[in-house]
């Protein structure tokens, strides 16, 4: 292999960039490529962010490759694959796309001249980067390799993106693995090193013309062929080119092992009849039958110490050991390599290049004596294991583990959506740190925070045989009962143990699969939170605790809502893997409780600005104690962190009472009590806020309301009745929290490329000096509605219909819904909305059979967890929807959805969401809602069909929408 992909130019938003780096751990996915063989060069991201950025940094250095991360696959990107092709001919460009189907790529591909040499599906997983470094290094190495040392070939067709992607990504990971194990049994080293370079090359055609031309080329040396069914063939679409490429081959070798991977199950009688291996490409279990075909067709190292005289003194696998054992091992060995240069080549062969670099210029001349010599060393290499720490994910180790790490992960799997998003966060607080120097009194951090990867996740339900789960259609309880019954892995556990035996603050155990928080497909508040006390004398009774939550974040996986949720956006709820974040609860103990003073969630953009507001100036929704009450939608205080002090549901006393926090979730401490079921609530009171008054949180968030003056007084007083209103904050700032939350608001938009949105808790000090804490524990990209086209709402318009919101959002018209499911008014009960959240549930059962989508109105906000502000469904219960609209009923105080997990999703989804007020300008009309055909009627709820389809107009731009 003597061309490497040593430096790779990366045109994507910063936040990709850094993905790639770090939630992929690139020096650690290559390592089984590079220790052993003496390679002092790992590869290189130089990132860029414009074209004319790619343009500065070319003119002074030469890459090996180029990546371009874009949505789509449009002309732009091909115009600039054109110009890199200008300035380096020879050089790869590679697209990483986020779209799954691109219709026009074949063609484009096919062109000679195009500016892309291959395409390949984003997700977000790093993992495909080191695959497309492999193929394109075996693509670059192949006739070199093959014509000195007879290395083998595996030919691979395909023009799918998204399957090229998966499959390639697979295919190499399943080599590494059975490349592994024929160097664990190597005879000795020359054994294993010929044994890793003569790993089989993956090479890849996108066409039937460029496969029988490879196939040619390389007849003598092809171990193997895996093929698609459909691809171009004479310039066009062949719906059987694979068929009649392995047709051909097999003809012509009959010897060679041959896969047809499809996503139709009915070409595997074709595929027996040429005879070929047939794979489902859509299977779940699509890499344990590909790492079968490699078992049944196609058929590195430690630092060892050693004495001068060969014999062994010690063995070290990483940095740490490294260190311990040249704390022990004889003065003799310590030369022995130093004069060969041992370490310095180990340290570039593990990936550790700057490190690498340093300990290279360290000659024994420079010191005194041998000591002194070791000393310098064990100290540059302590030095550089801290440094990495800070602002990084650290592998757990449950023998070394140090308690002040930031961010520790277990397992070689994905952080998830959730985690990775946090991660990149921590990193760019502690990057720029003289961002958040201005706020005196506050600390700003990301939590402590454990990942399980998905790895403990696949052994989780690959030992219980749960694989049927993502198909099954079982009941929530169920699933929850099966999954609490479960075995857990004995590893795992192992180092849960280990890590709860250094650490006896409260937990969060939340979710971070691989869908959630995706740019356009969030899946927010669909998989379940937990939050437990840590609090125990006993350790067996906390990690009893500590793996009944993680058990059932891992159950909540295939509960009914995400699979409903999977359905509706395009996504195969097989392909969900579920990381599991183990942080700090944010907050402090009070009398027995433990909460933050202030807990809320913060978007870049307001979609319902008024006053001297913009959207631009962002929206942030805080509540009194956990989390829980914000993200389920119950009441809660809105503000622009612009203009905190413009508060229109305090406009007067009034309202002041009306709209202010009553109650409160607080965790409960000195509770042994082990999680049963799914009940998120299990471990939190919810509280009355009066009954609290006496803690220092309640009285930093509360005002004073005194009946007998009618007036409510900012500070806080035991002679009235405390009224939550946050004054301290946002009147006095006696905490920037705006502040902050502007400041990192525009930090993740910067960064991520996009508006983003923030959850956070701010915990306090009683009567003490020390600084107040600010934690952010969760950044995701903030849902967007791609606003395309020209709305236009005429007079007439308005005229006509029977729904007019001027608090609207989306951006669209929608000729394609004719049914409408809405609450009475007259008969509407605010203590009946379980009960009419069940009969909504029953409607859009049977509609979602039909395939026909429809507008449900209501009152109140929808998908509240508090059932007397709105109906309480859960995404299941409307997972067929096609517009939300929420009324103004005098029994129901509550303003409109807007932080909730719920809202983000509708928000993703491009669910036009309507809010139809009682202002004058607004208007539903019920009486001609009652004239329309009535298909289904219950005591509270009403299915109506129109006679042809309505007309739903939503101008986002103004926030004007209308029906008719």
């Amino acid at each position: 292999m003597p061309n490497k992909v040593k430096d790779i130019l990366l045109l994507s938003t910063a936040y990709e960039a850094w993905i790639l780096q770090e939630d992929g751990r690139l020096s650690e996915q290559i390592n089984n490529e590079y220790r052993g063989l003496n390679l002092s060069h790992p590869p290189r991201l130089t990132w860029a962010s414009t074209m004319s950025d790619v343009e500065k940094k070319m003119s002074g250095k030469r890459f090996d490759l180029f990546i371009i991360i874009s949505q789509g696959s449009d002309d732009l990107v091909f115009r600039q694959g054109d110009k890199i092709k200008a300035g380096q001919r020879e050089i790869p460009v590679i697209l990483l796309t986020h779209r799954e189907l691109l219709p026009e790529t074949c063609t484009k591909l096919l062109e000679t001249r195009s500016g892309i040499d291959q395409i390949f599906f984003w997700s977000g997983d790093a993992g495909i980067l080191l695959a497309i470094i492999k193929s394109v290094e075996d693509r670059l190495n192949i006739i070199n390799d093959t014509g000195i040392a007879g290395i083998r070939v595996i030919l691979f067709v395909e023009d799918s993106p998204f399957y090229r992607s998966a499959i390639l990504s697979v295919l190499y990971k399943e080599l590494v693995i059975e490349t592994q194990a024929v160097i664990d049994e190597g005879l000795n080293e020359e054994h294993r090193l010929l044994s890793m370079r003569a790993r089989p090359k993956v090479i890849m055609a996108n066409s039937h013309e460029e496969a029988l031309s490879l196939y040619e080329q390389f007849k003598s040396y092809v171990l193997g062929v895996i093929s698609d069914v459909r691809f171009p063939k004479d310039g066009r679409l062949d719906p059987e080119a694979g068929l009649k490429l392995l047709r051909y081959i097999k003809r012509d070798r009959f010897d060679i092992p041959l896969l047809l991977a499809s996503s139709e199950p009915h070409n595997a009688s074709p595929a027996a009849g040429i005879p070929a291996v047939f794979i489902n490409k859509n299977s779940p279990e699509l890499q344990e039958k590909i790492a079968d075909f490699l078992l049944g067709y196609l058929g590195f190292g430690d630092f060892t110490f050693k004495m001068p005289d060969g014999s062994v003194v010690g063995i070290a696998t990483d940095l740490y050991t490294l260190e311990q054992q040249l704390e022990i091992i004889p003065a003799e060995s310590f030369t022995h390599h130093c004069q060969q240069n041992d370490f310095s080549r180990w340290l570039f062969s593990f990936a550790e290049v700057e490190l690498a670099s340093k300990v290279r210029s360290f000659r024994e001349t420079d010191y005194p004596d041998i000591e002194t010599h070791r000393r310098k060393l064990i100290d540059v290499i302590r030095q550089q294991r801290r440094a990495r720490m800070k602002g990084m994910v650290v592998d757990f180790d449950r023998e070394r583990f140090d308690p002040e790490t930031g961010f520790l992960k277990i397992g070689k799997g994905s952080l998830g959506g959730k985690a990775r998003g946090l991660s990149f966060l921590s990193s760019l607080i502690h990057q720029d740190q003289a961002l958040f120097a201005q706020f005196k009194s506050v600390d700003v951090f990301v939590p402590q925070t454990l990942v399980i990867t998905t790895e403990g996740f696949d052994q989780f339900i690959q030992m219980n045989h749960f694989e049927d789960l993502a198909t099954s259609d079982l009941p929530d309880k169920t699933i929850v009962r099966r999954c609490k019954d479960a075995d857990f892995p004995v590893a795992l556990k192992a180092d849960l143990r280990s890590f709860l035996s250094h650490i006896f603050y409260p937990l969060s155990v939340r979710s971070s699969s691989l869908l959630e928080d995706a740019r356009f497909k969030p899946y927010a508040g669909l998989y379940k939170t937990f939050t437990i006390s840590n609090d125990d004398a006993d350790i067996d009774c906390r990690l009893e605790q500590l793996i009944s939550a993680v058990k059932m974040v891992y159950a909540s996986t295939y509960f009914k809502a995400p699979k409903a949720y999977s359905k509706r956006v395009g996504n195969r709820i097989e392909s969900e893997k579920m990381a599991v974040i183990i942080q700090k609860t944010v907050g402090r103990p009070v009398d027995g409780y433990f909460y933050p003073a202030v807990s809320g969630v913060a978007q870049s953009k307001n979609y319902y600005p008024f006053s001297s507001m913009k959207p631009e100036d962002g929206v942030v929704n805080i509540a009194l104690g956990m989390g829980k009450a914000v993200m389920e939608g119950e009441r809660d205080l809105r503000f622009s962190p612009k203009y905190p002090n413009i508060l229109p549901q305090r406009s007067s006393v009034e309202d002041t009472l009306k709209n202010a926090q009553q109650y409160f979730y607080a965790v409960k401490m000195k509770e042994s009590r082990v999680l049963v079921d799914a009940d998120e609530s299990i471990t939190m009171e919810r509280r009355e806020v009066h009954n609290a008054r006496e803690e220092y949180q309640v009285r930093f968030a509360s005002s004073t309301y005194f009946p007998s003056e009618n007036r409510i007084r900012d500070t806080y007083s035991q002679q009235g009745f405390p009224v939550v209103t946050f004054s301290s904050l946002l009147k006095y700032k006696t905490i920037p929290l705006p502040d902050i939350i502007m400041v990192l608001l525009d930090l993740g938009y910067e960064k991520l490329g996009c508006p983003v949105e923030l959850e956070f808790a701010l915990e306090i000090i009683g009567n003490s000096e020390e600084k107040a804490g600010f934690g952010v524990v969760q950044i995701r990209p903030m849902s967007m509605v791609e606003e395309m086209l020209d709305v236009s709402i005429s007079e007439e318009d308005k005229k006509r219909a029977f729904c007019i919101s001027h608090m609207a959002l989306g951006n669209t018209v929608n000729r394609d819904m004719a049914d409408v499911v809405f609450v009475k008014p007259d008969t509407f009960n605010p203590a009946r909305t379980p009960q009419i959240a069940k009969q909504i549930s029953q409607i859009n059962t049977a509609l979602v059979k039909t395939g026909r989508k429809y507008i449900l109105i209501g009152p109140g906000r929808w998908g509240s967890a508090d059932h007397w502000l709105g109906i309480p469904v859960s995404w299941n219960d409307i997972s067929g929807v096609g517009a939300i609209v929420e009324t103004f009923h005098p029994l129901v105080n509550a303003e409109p959805s807007h932080g909730s997990h719920f809202f983000h999703n509708i928000a993703a989804l491009g669910i036009n969401y309507l809010n139809v007020n009682n202002q004058s300008s607004d208007r539903i009309d019920y009486g001609w809602l009652d004239k329309n055909q009535k298909l289904f009627e219950t005591e509270d709820v009403i299915h109506v069909k129109a006679p042809t389809a309505l007309t739903l107009k939503v101008n986002g731009s103004k926030g004007l929408g209308v029906i008719y």
